[in-house]
């Protein structure tokens, strides 16, 4: 996400809060009330956020995850196909080797 995004993305709820201010004293609540409930309801949309957020860091779904990865993967093709053929071979047999030693 840009700078911008993100300033836009928060004067955009700043406003939200106002229009939902406004809407809750046109509902015919009083100004104490209608303040309070708009705090609840912006905080819980926050805590929400940031719940949303921990997972998508926690599952590594994020995009910079998503982006080492395919780097890494990008970047090992290419070491290997850097090597030559006996490099290739001699790899192949430590891997399997490795792979046939019980634990």
């Amino acid at each position: 996400m840009r700078r911008i995004d993100v300033i836009l993305l928060g004067l955009a709820l700043w406003g939200a809060g106002g229009l939902l201010y406004i809407v809750l004293q046109f509902l015919g609540l009083d100004s104490l009330q209608a303040g309070l409930w708009t705090q609840v309801t912006l905080t819980v949309g926050l805590l929400l956020w940031v719940l949303t957020y921990s997972l998508r860091v926690v599952r590594k779904d994020m995009t910079y995850h998503q982006q080492r990865e395919q780097y890494d993967r990008a970047w090992l093709a290419r070491r290997l196909e850097q090597l030559s053929p006996a490099e290739r071979e001699r790899l192949q047999q430590t891997v399997e080797t490795l792979e046939a030693k019980p634990d």
